[in-house]
């Protein structure tokens, strides 16, 4: 219900109540005074029958009485009046009148009990008030009832019934009430009139603050609520006109700043201005808590993981593809295909990975949309011909990095445009974090690198060495270890130089990562000395590679300015964990193996045996 109408209806039922109460107020108070007026009355005319009939008697003119009470009828509003004889004046001096011998219950009762007796009853369809009272004998005031009575005092002479006519009065009560009334009710439509004028600008105001709130909820702050008061009603419309006026600027301010850092255009003069700063907010708050938590990753795959769970569950596009370009390539690598992680190209031609400038985004690093340009990109690829992309480059260090492809529908169009600015901010800022991974990475490759040759160094073996015994207990395999030293190295950079050792160490880092597997590490262990760990290869397998390493490396010939090179290699080879159950034992007989090699002559194979190990402080 409104306020108008409760405020009405309020008014209205007060109003009522209080004319209901003082009609029935005033018909009560009248009627009661009313009976206490003629009670009055038919006291003073018993009163004066009383003293009339004693007066008679004394004067012996008692026979005139019933001409005293025939005059009494010409009093208005009395409708009879009768005296009633009690026994003992009936045995004293006769039964009397033919009047006075009537007698119904209650003047019987009123003479047995002495009390005067009061009745509104209703004759002829007529209201008569009845009033029956005793006549008492006294001694006392100016008649001696006693002079003439032979009765004790206090005996009840006889009843005086007066009957009076109520019309009359009631008649006046009620012109009398209905003036009131009438009065009254003048008085409360004037009050009321007054009061809904009172009312009528706090009602109109209130209509207007909650359209004005309505709106407000809807987006629209422009509030224009007219001041019709100078009282504090007038006031609330000039200070909430004022704080829509601040909550819209504010607002709009808010949004277009929001709208700058999402690369989108302003919300529009009839958009919800507080829903879309609220979800621009939203976007720019759950971006800022993407990228504190892929700063805490530890590496570019946990991040990727990160994103494909934001593409996911915050976007709700399934099918996507991430690729990264290779530093100092032309190539690319797919680090997530809709949610797997190295997964094989699927939305584009595979030709992409070999030959990255056939990439639209990458060649360009500008965003394609084939959504707006259709066919746009002539390496996109799709099993449906429904369905659309849009390649986004994620530029680090001032070029393409990766490229994030989104796959939709088309009829999924509209969706992708509005969210769009939020998943750049999210690429704006995953950029610099993946930068500084792939530098921490590149730098961390730095340092378990050998920068001559290219090998892992030992660092890299210390740090990886846990994870490849944990791998081959998993897969409950072994390892072959080999360990290789060129013959008379020192003699290359005494007699040439250290730049023509530098050169036969690279030749021989080249000839040894061509006779592995890809699977296989080779490790520069230190200056002329080489380790290659060989997984799931078994002793003679490893013998039969390191025969092979040592024929190419004999064969080896080293271009130097002026003169050639021929080395020749010593290898010592121990299996893990069939020699030792620790891996860094097993390393330790590789190394005895490879020095039993050079003891027995040098450019030779030779399989770690444990009595070899006999005199361990020799090595």
């Amino acid at each position: 219900m409104k306020l108008d109408t409760k405020v009405t209806t309020f008014s209205i039922v007060m109003t009522v109540a209080m004319i209901i109460v003082i009609v029935v107020v005033s018909f009560l108070s009248f009627r009661q005074f009313t009976i206490s007026t003629e009670r009055e009355h038919i006291a003073s005319i018993a009163e004066i029958v009383g003293i009339s009939l004693s007066e008679s008697m004394l004067h012996n003119s008692v026979e005139n009485r019933d001409d005293f009470l025939g005059h009494l009828a010409a009093v208005e509003g009395l409708r009879a009046a009768r005296v009633v004889r009690a026994d003992s004046v009936s045995k004293q001096f006769g039964k009397g009148l033919k009047i006075e011998q009537f007698s119904d219950g209650i003047d019987a009762r009123v003479m047995r009990d002495g009390r005067p007796y009061y009745e509104l009853m209703e004759e002829n369809n007529s209201l008569v008030f009845r009033g029956t009272l005793p006549y008492v004998a006294t001694r006392s005031g100016h008649i001696n009832c006693l002079q003439c009575h032979n009765v004790a005092e206090g005996t009840v002479l006889g009843a005086i019934t007066i009957s009076m006519s109520m019309s009359e009065m009631l008649r006046s009560a009620y012109v009398t009430s209905s003036v009131m009334v009438l009065a009254i009710v003048f008085f409360m439509l004037v009050m009321l009139w007054f009061f809904r004028r009172l009312v009528k600008p706090v009602i109109t105001t209130a209509h207007d603050v909650q359209e004005t709130v309505e709106r407000a909820i809807q987006g629209d702050f422009h509030a224009n609520i007219e001041r019709r008061t100078n009282d504090e009603i007038g006031q609330v419309a000039v200070d909430l006109n004022s704080l829509l006026k601040f909550i819209h600027d504010g607002l709009n301010t808010i949004s277009q700043d929001v709208a700058q850092l999402l690369q989108q255009t302003p919300a529009h003069e009839h958009e919800n201005l507080l829903n879309s700063t609220i979800n621009r907010v939203a976007g720019l708050i759950d971006a800022a808590h993407f990228k504190q938590a892929i700063e805490e990753d530890e590496t570019k795959p946990e991040i990727y993981r990160r994103l494909s769970s934001v593409l996911q569950e915050r976007f709700a596009v399934n099918n996507f593809s991430v690729y990264e370009v290779v530093p100092g390539s032309n190539r690319m690598t797919t680090l997530m295909v809709d949610g797997e992680a190295d997964a094989p190209c699927r939305w584009c031609d595979p030709q992409i990975l070999v030959h990255a400038e056939s990439c639209r985004a990458r060649r360009t690093g500008h965003t394609i949309n084939s959504i707006n340009s259709p066919g746009i990109c002539y390496a996109f690829a799709p099993d449906a011909p429904d369905r659309v992309h849009v390649c986004i480059p994620i530029i680090q260090s001032g070029a393409v990095g990766s490229v994030l492809q989104l796959v939709v529908n088309k009829d999924e169009a509209a969706r992708v445009h509005e969210f769009l600015p939020y998943l750049n901010v999210y690429l704006r800022e995953a950029a610099p974090v993946i930068e500084a991974k792939r530098l921490m990475d590149t730098l961390r490759a730095s340092n378990l690198t050998d920068a001559m040759t290219g090998l892992h160094n030992r660092r890299f073996l210390e740090e990886f060495a846990e994870t490849l015994v944990s791998s081959n207990q998993r897969r409950k395999s072994q390892l072959s270890i080999l360990m290789l030293d060129l013959d008379y190295f020192k003699m290359v950079n005494d007699t040439y130089g250290h730049d023509a050792g530098d050169l036969v160490l690279k030749a021989l880092a080249k000839t040894m990562q061509a006779s592995v597997r890809a699977s296989d590490l080779v490790i520069r262990y230190g200056g002329e000395e080489f380790l290659i760990i060989m997984q799931d290869t078994g002793g003679e397998a490893a013998e039969r590679v390191a025969e092979k390493i040592r024929a190419d490396v004999e064969g080896m010939k080293v271009q130097l300015p002026g003169a050639v090179l021929q080395k020749t290699i010593s290898i010592g080879i121990a299996e893990f964990p069939l020699d030792s159950d620790t891996f860094w034992q097993a390393v330790k007989y590789a190394d005895v193996a490879m020095y039993n090699a050079k003891e027995a002559g040098r450019n030779r194979v030779v399989r770690f045996r444990p009595e070899m190990w006999k005199d361990e402080a020799k090595y």
